[in-house]
């Protein structure tokens, strides 16, 4: 009897690798499982980024959104100027000074958005109140107006007398 319990339990032992092998299938199959989740979840966002890239490389050669203009080149472009007012604290205290603006500009040529670069705090709100009134002739690439990036500087000065 002890010999059967001796050989049941190495019976019982040498059943356990088949269970072993069933956990080895289960790891296989959780591996398997988890192989389509990790295949499945990265594809989308290539697939998603790929379109999003051919479309982007096909239409930027032939018009991109938006390209980056020098100053001189988009003062050239300027049809419309409005001359900031002077800020009557900023007089009273003879601040004088540049403001330093990088303006969008839009492909019909109104200015879509400003952020200041550099200038007195008393005069920027001078200068981007005067600049959002600017208009500009389309930048024209490969046929096409597209809009512009650009610097824009506006300069305050107080006459000598």
């Amino acid at each position: 009897m002890i010999l059967m319990l001796v050989l049941g339990i190495r019976f019982f032992q040498s059943k356990e690798p088949a269970p072993s092998q069933a956990p080895q299938t289960s790891p296989q199959e959780t591996h398997q499982e988890s192989v389509p989740l990790t295949t499945g979840t990265p594809p989308p966002p290539a697939e998603a980024s790929a379109p999003a890239t051919r479309a982007t490389d096909e239409s930027e050669p032939r018009s991109p959104r938006r390209v980056r203009v020098p100053q001189e080149v988009s003062r050239e472009l300027l049809i419309t100027t409005i001359l900031p007012v002077y800020p009557p604290l900023a007089r009273q205290a003879h601040v004088q000074g540049t403001v330093v603006l990088e303006a969008d500009i839009s492909k019909d040529g109104i200015v879509e958005k400003l952020r200041t670069i550099s200038g007195h705090p008393m005069l920027i709100p001078a200068a981007v109140d005067a600049v959002k009134q600017w208009r500009y002739k389309p930048y024209v690439l490969k046929g096409e107006p597209v809009a512009v990036n650009t610097q824009i500087i506006v300069n305050f000065t107080l006459s000598g007398g």
